[in-house]
């Protein structure tokens, strides 16, 4: 067995997991299949290509908790943030980059450095390495032979089609004067699901809007394959008029305590985070273009002022349920020695991949030499992003998600100037989760960077 650690897969999960390795003295093998073999979204020969966007989204790190992540990677020490800092181009207040430059110096960077060994080829199957530990950054695209080797020990616990995601809005926007709390014919908890009412006009204009919307088209290697259960609202919506009312629309069992006046529909939102500072839009999984759906569904009665954690979506979309699978450490819980890295954990976005081949890197190089790794603070976005993954709560629910401040744990109410408390809202929230964030991080990154390993 070779005393050291493999990668599989170089892009941006992957690069960061065998940077952060080597820069703590590791040597590491590094498999890569390009440019022997592509993916069917993959052009470019270099490492962590981009193929969706330039953009690593807001760099905002006081008031965005994307670009509070972009901080706590920059003070970290991410190649990934390094490399995105040097060819960035203007972008307003978004981080965006020369993505040619940017694969291309990220690649020069780990073939320059001398504790990384960069093998081009294509992992078919685990049975080919032998090392005490192997991370598996293959991504959203992993080979279909790939997949099938990692996956044939826990299939039924594997996600690997057109995944179905609806939109998630922050609870704390949803209007209440038009909204209530129930469930339908008051089953279960009252706090299950939030209620927003639409009478027949409203309903028939809801209806003629999503038919008419611009949609996001399926990449040409893409081939979709829709279950009954996940369909798009917008093909729903296609087959009648009435269809969504007899679907995630249906009006029966609830009763408005706003109006005498029952509703013609209504759009349930189910809770999606144990702190209850998310909700889940039911049933509203699509295919429309993020501005249309923001125009849209803000169009439904409490939703007008609603803020979109995120957006929903359909795509190819490879991915393992964590939470089941798992260690608080990345690690298979049957099989120590595999660690699983970026998206094909559960995160979404090209940050959050490369913060959790980040954590990979980090917790590998303990592990290698027989140390608990140290777990990052719960307040940081590292924490808020492992703790998704990790998220055994709404496990039937899981779904790949991005980064934001619904992730992180409450900020406690603070005393006004009456001594009444208040909780914090708006931009005086965003900054009181960042400031407490990069205060727990600096100290996190003392503690791992002071470890003797």
């Amino acid at each position: 067995m070779k005393n050291k650690i493999a990668v599989i897969g170089a892009g941006l999960a992957g690069s960061e997991a065998a940077w952060q390795l080597a820069k703590r003295n590791i040597d590491v093998d590094l498999y890569e299949m390009k440019p022997l073999k592509f993916s069917p979204a993959h052009k470019d020969e270099n490492f962590a290509e981009l193929v969706c966007s330039n953009s690593l989204r807001s760099d905002d790190f006081m008031h965005n908790a994307v670009g509070l992540m972009h901080e706590e990677m920059r003070r970290a020490g991410s190649l990934i943030l390094s490399i995105a800092d040097k060819t960035k181009v203007p972008a307003g207040g978004a981080l965006a980059v020369d993505r040619k430059n940017f694969a291309l110096q990220i690649t020069q960077a780990l073939k320059n450095e001398s504790k990384i060994n960069i093998i081009a080829k294509e992992i078919e199957s685990l049975d080919e390495l032998d090392y005490l530990l192997i991370i598996i950054a293959t991504g959203p695209l992993t080979s279909e032979t790939f997949a099938k080797n990692i996956f044939q020990n826990f299939p039924d616990k594997t996600l690997a089609f057109y995944d179905a995601i609806a939109p998630v809005v922050y609870t704390q926007s949803i209007d209440f004067s038009k909204a209530w709390y129930q469930s339908r014919y008051d089953k279960g908890n009252k706090k299950d699901y939030i209620n927003c009412p639409l009478n027949k006009e409203q309903y028939e204009n809801f209806v003629s809007e999503l038919l008419n919307a611009d949609i996001v088209r399926f990449h040409q290697f893409e081939n979709p394959q829709y279950f009954d259960g996940c369909l798009p609202i917008e093909v729903m919506a296609s087959r009648g008029i009435e269809t969504l009312r007899f679907g995630p629309m249906k009006p029966v069992g609830l009763t408005n305590p706003n109006s005498s006046e029952p509703p013609y529909a209504v759009v349930q939102l189910r809770q999606d985070n144990k702190e209850d500072t998310l909700r889940n839009i039911v049933g509203f999984q699509t295919k429309l273009k993020h501005g249309e759906q923001e125009r849209i569904f803000r169009m439904i009665p409490g939703l007008e002022n609603a803020e979109f954690a995120r957006l929903g979506g359909i795509h190819k979309n490879t991915f393992i349920k964590s939470p089941l699978l798992l260690d608080r450490f990345l690690c298979l819980k049957s099989k120590p020695n595999i660690m699983f890295a970026g998206q094909i954990t559960g995160c979404e976005g090209y940050v959050e991949s490369s913060s959790v081949g980040f954590l990979a890197g980090v917790f590998a190089s303990f592990l290698i030499n027989n140390k608990e790794p140290i777990l990052p603070p719960r307040e940081t976005a590292f924490g808020s992003m492992l703790a998704h993954l990790q998220d055994l709560e709404n496990i039937e629910n899981y779904q790949p998600m991005n980064i934001n401040f619904g992730l992180f744990p409450l900020i406690p109410p603070i005393p006004s100037k009456s001594g009444k408390l208040r909780h914090l809202k708006g931009t005086e929230r965003k900054e009181a989760y960042a400031a407490r964030a990069l205060k727990a991080l600096d100290q996190w990154l003392k503690d791992i960077n002071g470890a003797k390993l």
